[in-house]
């Protein structure tokens, strides 16, 4: 029997893992147990400083899975353990020591992550924990065949187990950038970057409904992936207050519950919001941040706000810092040098991140498709002071009512010209609530009125601000404008100012609303008849400045259609991002990113959710279809009476009709059609070969047949209900 203290020959095949600042692993050529027999010390070289080396490291583990196996070798060998054993040759112990090392050179090296090799560390030293004992009990020199056994299986075992675990941690972990909205459309902006065991998200945002969604008033992202991941969700930073960007957090706050992150504004916006909605603030920490702060999110993200411009107050970039490098997101910005409140963007920390060195850049792309760069918000402020001084009726502005630049505007050229102001829409007052109580409203107070008394002054004295930029149905502008409002009637001599531009597909929602005020009598001021609005988003010139300055790795384009996406990624291409580094992404891409590598890689659930009153899901096609019908060709409702006993029919059955039949043709056509659905109900009766009548209801035969009878007569497909009732 060979003695502890000889060295088995190793496998050259075993791959050795290393690691730096390794506990000292137990050897069992330290451990002799009296009577055992002696022999020459084949103990491991010590480094100079005293503290093992990765090769010293290396010869442990390798010395005692070849122990490991060479024990096994010898029992198969010879069945049974004797209670003694000679003492080993000399030239056995060098020879094995020879092909220990040979064994250790031929081992492929490895990463030296320092999480890998901790791990590696913790679980041979826990490895080595379990062996020691049996180790120094046995000293292989009077060991029975079953504790070398349980020391072949226990310890090289749990090498093995270290050995996979050290593999895994040579993968270099990747930063996932998920965008569940935002992508290929306008609106429901949201972003997830997750990497390791952290997730932080990047805007909850809500989008309008498209006009095939009839019903429909919201439109929110799927959170599947957030919510089975939300215990590793660290925060939710938000770029802005504007509805694309929060409007979504009620949907996604009953769900998960995590700090939200943000400037003055937007988090008394988002606090507002929550408890509006009912969902309240109880486990959800709202915090205050300014630009050149940095949040600390988990242990792989810090998230630094930086300061942009927008169209509303506390608008931040992101400077999102990660294990695999820096990441910038824009967030909606604009470079405006004259802004109404507060400073300029802050082009310098955007440089500074571009001497740093920046591995991905999403930037928004709303206004890639126009040159130049955009107007100061200034300039609508010398507009509407122009519009004041040549109005003598009263002025009715419509915006978004979380403008709060443009929303000061209009209450300083109000006050020069000794107007008062009046404002409608409970968005409108909410955000004139928050900002006016965080100091970004100057104005005298005695300028602001209530609605209801606009009529105790004269029209060249009363300004209106109110909501509906974008004809929403139940928008106050749109009531305005078809006589629905139950204060504010238009009047003629009235000048309505549509400050704010047409979100794609709004179009023609708006002009409809356009039109109707013309015809109402009011002069009506928009966009492309003066300047009463310029945009909150970057045009070509000023995102050319932004890639000049971050020079990414890798580039993202967000915010837009997928011709804006399209126009924006050849703008990269331009600014030297090659083509093979720049991701046009579908909501629900997984892109994976490496220090040196990005692809798409995998793809979560991300079909828009429907919010259609006080519910949220998904409308099913049968719900639009039937809708759409009743938009087109109304109903027709039949009621039909039969017997309890026999289902025999005891009355000429009844046909009602809403939005199917002009005035003038509904009573000859619907008698014609009763009087075709009676014979028809007949045939059936008498005809025993045929359904009863319930039979023929529930299998759609009289549904379709009715169906038939109708197109016939009126060419129309109304939508068809049929109550049988049974007496």
């Amino acid at each position: 029997m060979a003695s502890a203290k000889n060295r088995g020959a190793a496998d050259s095949n075993s791959v050795t893992p290393t690691y730096n600042n390794a506990v000292r692993l137990p050897s069992a050529a330290k451990k002799k147990k009296a009577g055992a027999p002696s022999g020459k010390s084949g103990k491991s070289k010590r480094s100079a400083s005293n503290q093992w080396t990765d090769r010293e490291i290396q010869d442990e583990i390798s010395l005692h899975i070849n122990r490991a196996r060479k024990i096994e070798k010898n029992e198969k060998a010879k069945h049974a353990v004797p209670s003694s054993a000679p003492k080993a040759p000399k030239k056995a112990v060098k020879q094995d020591k020879k092909e220990s090392k040979s064994s250790v050179a031929k081992t492929s090296k490895v990463s030296k992550s320092s999480s890998a090799k901790t791990e590696l560390k913790s679980k041979v030293s826990s490895a080595s924990k379990s062996t020691k004992k049996l180790l120094s009990a046995s000293a292989f020199g009077s060991a029975s065949e079953e504790v070398l056994s349980e020391i072949n299986t226990t310890f090289f075992k749990a090498v093995q187990d270290a050995e996979k675990a050290f593999a895994n941690k040579r993968e270099p972990h990747k930063l996932k950038v998920i965008p569940l909205g935002g992508m290929q459309e306008i609106g429901k902006n949201m972003t997830l970057f997750e990497y390791d065991n952290d997730i932080i998200i990047v805007d909850v945002g809500v989008a309008f409904p498209e006009e095939s969604m009839l019903g429909v008033d919201a439109v929110i992202q799927d959170y599947t992936y957030v919510i089975q991941n939300k215990d590793r969700v660290r925060g939710i930073f938000l770029t802005h207050g504007h509805e694309d960007h929060i409007g979504a957090l009620p949907y996604l706050m009953r769900e998960i519950k995590c700090p939200i992150y943000g400037g003055k504004l937007t988090i008394e916006l988002t606090r507002h919001k929550l408890m509006d909605a009912g969902v309240g603030t109880r486990g959800i920490e709202l915090v205050y941040a300014a630009a050149g702060d940095v949040i600390k999110a988990g242990n792989s993200f810090k998230v630094e706000f930086i300061r942009v411009n927008h169209s509303i107050a506390d608008a931040f970039a992101f400077g999102i810092r990660t294990p695999v490098g820096n990441i910038i997101h824009t967030g909606d910005f604009k470079i405006d040098f004259t802004p109404i409140n507060g400073e300029p963007i802050d082009l310098g920390r955007f440089a500074e991140y571009g001497r740093q060195g920046v591995l991905l850049l999403l930037a928004e792309s709303t206004n890639v498709e126009i040159p130049g760069s955009s107007p100061s918000e200034k300039h609508v402020g010398e507009s509407f002071q122009r519009i004041f001084r040549n109005t003598t009726g009263r002025i009715i502005i419509a915006t978004f009512s979380s403008h709060v630049h443009r929303m000061q505007q209009i209450f300083t050229a109000a006050e020069m010209y000794n107007r008062k102001v009046a404002l409608i829409g409970r968005s409108m007052l909410n955000t004139f609530s928050v900002a006016n109580s965080l100091g970004y409203i100057n104005m005298n107070p005695s300028t602001l009125i209530d609605i209801n008394d606009i009529n105790k002054y004269e029209p060249e004295e009363v300004v209106i601000l109110t909501t509906g930029s974008q004809a929403e149905p139940m928008s106050a502008l749109s009531r305005m404008a078809f006589a629905s409002h139950r204060v504010v009637d238009i009047h003629e001599g009235d000048t309505v100012i549509l400050s704010a531009h047409p979100i794609p597909g709004n179009e023609k929602p708006i002009y409809r609303v356009i039109n109707e005020l013309f015809r109402r009598g009011a002069h009506v001021i928009y966009e492309s008849l003066a300047d009463v609005h310029v945009s909150g988003h970057a045009y070509l010139d000023e995102l050319t400045l932004i890639h000049t300055l971050v020079k990414p790795k890798f580039f993202v384009p967000c915010h837009g259609e997928y011709r804006m996406l399209f126009r924006h990624a050849a703008l990269a291409r331009r600014l030297g991002t090659p083509e093979s580094r720049t991701f046009i992404l579908n909501n629900g891409d997984v892109l994976e990113v490496t220090p040196d590598s990005a692809k798409i890689a995998d793809f979560v659930p991300a079909a828009p959710v429907l919010i259609d009153g006080s519910g949220a899901g998904d409308i099913d096609n049968r719900v639009f279809r039937d809708r759409r019908i009743l938009a087109d060709d109304g109903v027709v409702s039949v009621s039909i009476v039969i017997s309890k006993v026999s289902g025999k029919l005891l009355c000429p059955p009844a046909m009602q009709s809403v939005g199917f039949l002009f005035e003038s043709e509904a009573g000859a056509i619907q008698h014609d059609l009763s009087q075709k659905l009676y014979n028809y109900l007949h045939r059936l009766e008498t005809n025993k070969s045929t359904k009863t009548i319930r039979e023929a209801v529930e299998s759609n035969h009289i549904r379709d047949a009715l169906k038939s009878m109708l197109f016939e007569s009126t060419k129309r497909r109304p939508l068809i209900l049929i109550n049988v009732m049974e007496i």
